[in-house]
């Protein structure tokens, strides 16, 4: 069957990754003969549809699956999603909103049981979507974090950490979401700079009049304290002042009246004020601010609470209570400046905390919660990565990684909703109790309150059956953190054969890919979570690629209008071209820029190998092989040539994948496939192809296939779609060698090739000399505008050694550069001519009969004024200081560029002038 003129993605995509499946080909199961490469997936939020991050996380995973398949390792990529918490509850909560009603309407019970309906509709979407991708998973395996496996792990993990003592509940000042109403752990913080105000306002200093030898001295009359939040001052407990503070130091310990309230407070001296913020006098409101809190704690200060759970004043704010938080400031504002106590307000940058679901600007609020002491867990962590047991990809990303967790506060696990895991932790209601009494939430007696994995009958202290289990679920991210090993059945039953296999096998997993969006909020977790209770690390590396952005640098949005859908670009050019593009852009570590032409690039790539595959394909029609052995065939330089540029690439490429370059990997296939197999080497066999020796022919047919299938066994990890179109066609070519192509590309072994001989390496450098010399000179024909019809003469001025050279093969020189006689002359003395240098030859193309010369000499002089000009305007912009620190980087880095294009294009035409005459 013949190949179609053009590939069409649109109908293959679908019914290869059909194929996949049918083949069970992305399934794993511990085999003790072969090393595991292991990967469990990001799990994206139930909520979720597949984006551009998805693509670029997904595309990543699925290259190093399918390589380390391709290389020997049995593989094993392990899909799922995660529940998403406040994410997921939110959409639910609307859909109520519109219809009228609201979750306290349902009841917990008829919630969850709303939330699970939606789940069960709408929660594999994206798993589907990523079929379209060509993503390799092995669906046999997927898990969701609120599933029963999964479920047991966060019960059972909750309950080890109880009874170590490492949970404990307390009131501590938290970030609360207002809209969500719940706390958030501080990753769950995301801070906006937005331009604000500092406002500076009088507190008014006890008056004081003391006897200081005959005369009579007055303190000053205020303190001028600057914040950015005047709604909170109502909760001041003191105004604090650093001790090195000059001047302040007398005033320290001395009383003040706070403004609009009237309560007496102290001014106290603490280290953590900034004396250059403001006006080096701060407010210290123990209950609305983390710093605060701790100075609080210093020295001992009442905690006033001010602010609420739903964000509007509470009682203690006298006269503006029940006001929403900000509309109070409006009115403390106001009262502020009719009392004459408001003294300046400047503008003033600084970063706000919202929350990262809902972008609410969070308020930290006293609250009782549920939280995990995380210091030990964190210096294990850190060991792990500073013995070289997690390796991160770029290195880059170690230290701040190491830095956050060295200074990590103990952790805020609960959260006040009802879609998550509900925590495990039961209060008996029997009374009186029996067993070291403590008092309840209700005011009667209770016995401590108890962890259990399984749902309790009866309390384990007194054997009552009335027992209510908490009401706070438990951190996402908790959950999260567990994925490494839950998914492999950690915490069920480990006398199950195939559990505790897959556990041995599998744990620690191989690498993890992620964005450094979620460094701290998962992948940190997972490390002090995987050597807490699997004593092990939960992977070796960790491949950190940045965020796709347009082709301006900006974060993509759909107020820009800037957000590139994935499943638009698969359906207009196909799964490869997208995954081909992004690869290629996607240097570790650093954010990429696509647009448009990125997936045209793409897309024309997969195009040229298609065709040069047909071409193949039907010379093997014509010329059937029942062998495709190099054996014994006598081999010309340009075989030698390609079939050592294919095994140094196979190489490289390995190489690259084993450093997770997959930017490198991607560039290196491209340039080989395109440049020296497409564009040269094809172009090499066709005098035999088309010839009347048949021994030269099948030779150089039998090439063609065996560089063939390696090229798509290379590019195969990055365009798996193709790849296997165009594997099945060669395998239908070659009936008699069936058994050598199993059925599918992803049965094979990525290409194993031996370093080249020194007899290879020399006819790879005369070829490489073959290519320079030729594509110099067909350069030249098109600057000169010579015809491309037009049958030229090579004039060499050179060494007799390297005049020899081009004399060995003129043959191939000639034809590929349509020149019909090459000429040798150390003496030459050229005119009317067109030059270039290649090493130590120069290249001559006599122009006298061919062209117009004195046509071509005002044509070469005006390019060359414009040239220049175009130049001068580059200098100039890059000579101004203002375009230099304003300017985004990759504009500068841009003109640099064209300024030194513009020149190298001056230097040419000024030689071209020159021999001209």
């Amino acid at each position: 069957m013949e190949l179609p003129k053009a590939y069409e993605s649109s109908g293959v995509e679908e019914s290869i990754y059909a194929f996949w499946l049918a083949k069970d080909l992305f399934s794993s199961r511990p085999d003790t003969t072969k090393k595991p490469f292991t990967i469990v997936i990001p799990p994206p939020n139930v909520t979720g549809s597949l984006h551009m991050g998805h693509a670029l996380n997904n595309t990543l995973q699925d290259a190093l699956i399918r390589y380390k398949r391709l290389a020997g390792f049995n593989v094993c990529w392990v899909p799922g999603a995660d529940h998403g918490g406040i994410a997921t509850q939110n959409v639910v909560e609307k859909l109520l909103l519109a219809e009228g009603k609201n979750k306290n309407d349902l009841g917990r019970e008829k919630f969850l049981e709303r939330m699970w309906k939606w789940r069960e509709a709408t929660g594999d979407t994206i798993l589907e979507q990523l079929k379209k991708l060509g993503c390799a998973l092995d669906f046999s395996r997927t898990r969701f974090t609120l599933d029963e496996v999964c479920s047991r792990a966060v019960r059972e993990a909750f309950a080890r950490l109880f009874e170590k003592g490492l949970i404990y509940r307390g009131k501590r000042l938290v970030n609360w979401c207002p809209r969500c109403m719940t706390a958030l752990s501080d990753i769950e913080v995301e801070h906006e700079e937005e331009i604000g105000k500092l406002w500076h306002i009088k507190y008014p200093i006890v008056k004081v009049e003391r006897q200081k030898g005959r005369k009579l001295e007055r303190e000053n009359d205020f303190v001028v304290v600057a914040t950015t939040r005047p709604e909170t001052m109502l909760g001041d407990t003191a105004v604090a002042v650093n001790p090195s503070d000059e001047r302040y130091k007398k005033l320290v310990g001395r009383t003040i009246t706070l403004p609009l309230v009237g309560r007496e407070i102290k001014i106290i001296a603490d280290e953590a004020v900034d004396s250059a913020f403001g006006t080096g006098a701060v407010k210290v409101t123990p209950a609305h601010d983390p710093t605060d809190f701790d100075i609080g704690a210093r020295h001992n200060l009442e905690k006033v609470v001010v602010i609420g759970f739903d964000g509007k004043m509470t009682p203690s704010a006298g006269k503006y209570a029940g006001l929403d938080r900000y509309h109070a400031r409006k009115e403390i504002l106001n009262d502020l400046e009719d009392a004459g106590l408001l003294l300046e307000t400047v503008e003033h940058p600084h970063a706000v905390g919202v929350c990262y679901r809902c972008s609410t600007t969070v308020e930290p609020l006293i609250s009782e919660q549920w939280f995990l002491k995380v210091g030990e867990m964190s210096r294990r962590a850190v060991e792990a990565s500073r013995a070289g047991k997690i390796k991160f990809y770029p290195a880059s990303w170690e230290k701040p990684y190491i830095a956050w967790l060295e200074n990590l506060r103990d952790w805020c696990i609960s959260r006040q909703i009802w879609w998550g895991h509900r925590i495990p932790v039961y209060y008996c209601k029997n009374v009186p109790a029996t067993v070291a009494p403590q008092k309840s939430s209700d005011g009667k007696s209770a016995c401590p309150p108890f962890a259990s994995v399984e749902t309790p009958v009866k309390c384990p202290h007194c054997g009552g059956s009335k027992i209510e289990q908490e009401t706070d679920v438990l951190d996402t991210w908790f959950s999260s953190a567990l994925w490494p090993f839950s998914v492999f059945g950690w915490a069920t039953d480990t006398k199950d054969v195939g559990v505790k296999n897959d556990l041995e096998y599998y744990y620690p997993t191989s690498v993890l890919v992620t964005g450094h969006e979620i460094l701290y909020l998962w992948v940190a977790r997972m490390v002090q979570f995987g050597l807490e209770f699997m004593c092990e690390r939960p992977f070796s590396d960790v491949y950190i690629h940045g965020i796709v952005r347009d082709k301006h640098g900006k974060k993509m949005s759909k107020s820009l209008g800037n957000v590139i859908d994935p499943l638009d670009i698969i359906k207009k050019y196909g799964a490869d071209a997208l995954r081909f593009a992004m690869i290629s852009s996607a240097t570790a570590g650093r954010d990429i820029q696509l647009s448009d032409d990125s997936f045209v690039g793409a897309r024309n790539f997969a195009n040229k190998l298609y065709n040069a595959s047909r071409y193949i394909l039907m010379n093997l029609e014509k010329y059937p092989l029942d062998d495709i052995s190099l054996d014994g065939e006598s081999l010309e330089e340009t075989d030698k040539w390609i079939l050592s540029e294919c095994a140094a690439v196979s190489r490289i490429v390995r190489g690259h994948y084993e450093s997770y370059e997959l930017d490198k990997t991607a560039r290196a296939v491209y340039d080989f496939t395109w440049n020296k197999f497409c564009d040269w080497y094809i172009e090499f066999t066709k005098e035999r192809l088309y010839g009347i020796d048949a021994a030269a022919r099948r030779t150089a047919l039998k090439v063609l296939v065996n560089i063939l299938a390696d090229i798509l066994k290379i590019i195969h990890p990055i365009m798996p779609f193709v790849t296997e179109s165009l594997w099945r066609a060669l395998r239908e070519r070659l009936p008699a060698l069936k058994g050598e192509f199993p059925e599918s590309i992803m049965e094979t072994a990525y290409p194993s090739l031996p370093a080249s001989s020194e007899e290879y390496l020399k006819s790879a450098a005369d070829v490489s000399f073959i290519v320079e010399v030729v594509t110099v000179v067909r350069q030249l024909r098109e600057e000169m505008k010579i015809p491309a019809a037009q049958k030229i003469t090579l004039q060499i001025r050179a060494e007799e050694k390297t005049a020899a050279r081009f004399a060995e093969r003129s043959v191939y020189i000639t034809k590929l550069a349509r020149a019909d006689k090459i000429e040798s002359n150390l003496s030459l003395e050229p005119r009317a001519c067109a030059c270039v240098v290649v090493k130590d030859a120069e290249i001559f193309i006599p122009l006298e009969g061919i062209i117009d010369i004195a046509k071509e000499n005002s044509r070469l002089a005006s390019e060359l004024s414009k040239f220049e000009g175009f130049s001068r305007s580059l200098s100039a912009k890059l000579s101004n200081e203002k375009f230099l620190a304003k300017a985004p980087a990759s504009e500068v880095e841009n003109t640099r560029a064209k300024l030194a294009e513009a020149t190298t294009k001056i230097e040419k035409l000024k030689s071209n002038i020159k021999y001209l005459g």
